[in-house]
């Protein structure tokens, strides 16, 4: 006869079961509600600031309004652009995801308060005339406009796992708006054709140089008989490389608040740091190299914290550069209230700055896990090498761009150099694979196999390519509707 007090103990059990499923199907559905929760309560708490700092003048309602939209902006630009940086290092498990994203948001905010430029050009660039909108009503809806529209057609993009660039929506929502205001003679064209010209030069350069670089390490450090004392003689000069560049990058692009630094200086800048770094690195190089074995995964651990230290200072970088896409407008439209007309460029106050600042790293937090997953993961397979050039591409195209003068974009770098270093990989698998085949005396492939060992997944590629190109007429046609219906309702 069966105890019943074991038979209790297994109905408690199998009711307990059911009950854990049910819990865990309920936090998988309520986590995406709670992340737009939490964004929800951030733009109330943006408002509630500006109407604390405002609240005495008039117009305040309109810069409370222009406060939210700016905050949905930056969360936008957290959710999007931040995972260019650190998805290289997540896809090469040099960072777990709670560590990339608690480091960017330390990093993205630090930029944005520290480095932030605190004035802007608050038309993206001169894309637009100020003069060509001279009523100041006019003005401020086009810049709403520009804020509502890009930062929508950002939120789309990430839904739709595609990162673009933050900039190029601003300029297309600017853009928009300016033609819908003023009509089309308001557009600085000449702009214009450079802004487009950068679609394809940043992803370019970025896949280029992130090509080379892989191509250098498996020359001279994976292919050499003894890996181990190729890595300790290279790898210091692959980190003094990466230190010229970010003290060069971070001196041209995110001292300009305390001190205007032109090329030549931030270059010597970062040579200087460069050789320092690379005299401290050969011992710490060394020592960590001892007892490793003589195999391509001993030679990752040697690239982990070069590549951590190279994401937080990307991410340092964006938050100083790209916080004037989420704040910018916002800046232009409380300028504009503040002043009675539109103006060519505006300081930021602390208080605009603050919102994009905590916008990008809670956007970061709450939805940037989905594209640091894409750029890290599901592009090409990365690992700590590979996610190195990548981060080094990036810095150095920047410089390059600056020295040459092209308008450039850090998302098309980053994400070009992604597919670079994926298609670099599938150009050496396949010379190796035909000098194979000769020494062999072995027939081709069949067309199949060839596409099963591809080693970028064309569906993103095509995906990515496609917002890319869509991402300026897209939101110039969305904010040139959003303008007319504002204009509509309160002019």
């Amino acid at each position: 006869m069966s105890d019943p007090t074991q038979n209790q103990w297994k109905t408690l059990d199998r009711d307990l079961g059911r009950f854990g499923q049910i819990e865990l199907a309920t936090q998988f559905v309520a986590k995406p509600i709670v992340g737009i929760g939490i964004a929800l309560v951030f733009l109330i708490m943006a408002g509630l600031f500006a109407a604390l700092v405002f609240w005495q003048q008039p117009p305040f309602l309109i810069i409370v309004a222009a406060a939210i939209f700016g905050a949905y902006m930056a969360l936008n630009i957290g959710a999007n652009d931040v995972a260019n940086n650190m998805g290289p290092a997540v896809g090469a498990n040099a960072l777990t995801m709670g560590g990339a994203i608690l480091i960017a948001a330390v990093a993205e905010s630090a930029g944005a308060l520290l480095a932030g430029g605190d004035v802007v050009s608050t038309i993206s660039k001169g894309i637009i005339d100020p003069a060509g909108v001279a009523e100041t009503e006019i003005f401020i809806w086009a810049m709403m406009a520009a804020l509502i529209s890009s930062a929508m057609w950002v939120n789309l993009a990430t839904y739709v796992g595609a990162p673009v660039s933050t900039t190029h929506s601003v300029v297309g929502g600017v853009m928009g708006a300016g033609i819908a205001a003023a009509g089309f003679g308001a557009v600085n064209w000449a702009t214009m054709s450079k802004i487009a010209a950068s679609w394809v030069i940043s992803p370019v350069l970025g896949g280029v140089v992130a090509a080379l670089f892989l191509a250098f390490i498996k020359v001279k450090i994976i292919y050499q008989e003894d890996k181990i004392a190729a890595a300790r003689r290279w790898v210091p000069v692959l980190i003094g490389i990466m230190a010229a560049a970010f003290a060069s990058y971070l001196a041209l692009k995110g001292l300009k608040r305390i001190y205007k630094i032109d090329l030549g200086l931030a270059l010597s800048i970062g040579a200087g740091i460069g050789l320092l770094l690379y005299f401290v690195s050969r011992p710490l190089i060394n020592r960590q190299s001892q007892g490793l074995e003589n195999r391509n995964k001993s030679l990752k651990i040697l690239f982990n914290v070069p590549l951590i230290f190279s994401a937080a200072l990307l991410s340092f970088a964006h938050g100083a550069n790209d916080v004037a896409n989420a704040v910018g407008p916002l800046a232009a439209i409380v300028h504009a209230l503040e002043f009675d007309g539109a103006a060519t460029k505006v300081a930021i106050p602390l208080w605009v700055m603050i919102i994009g600042a905590f916008g990008i790293s809670f956007g970061l937090f709450l939805f940037g896990p989905k594209l640091i997953r894409m750029v890290g993961s599901q592009i090409t397979k990365l690992n700590a090498m590979r996610a190195y050039c990548v981060a080094l591409s990036a810095a150095i195209t920047v410089i390059v761009a600056s020295w040459l003068g092209l308008p450039v974009s850090s998302t098309h770098i980053a994400v070009g150099a992604v597919f670079g270093v994926g298609f670099y990989r599938e150009y050496e698998v396949k010379r190796r694979t035909q000098k194979m085949a000769k020494l062999t005396q072995s027939g081709t492939l069949a067309p199949e196999e060839r596409k099963r060992r591809k080693l970028v997944r064309r569906s993103h590629f095509m995906t990515i390519i496609a917002a890319w190109v869509i991402t300026v007429p897209a939101a110039a046609l969305l904010s040139a509707v959003i303008f007319l219906v504002l204009n509509a309702i309160f002019v």
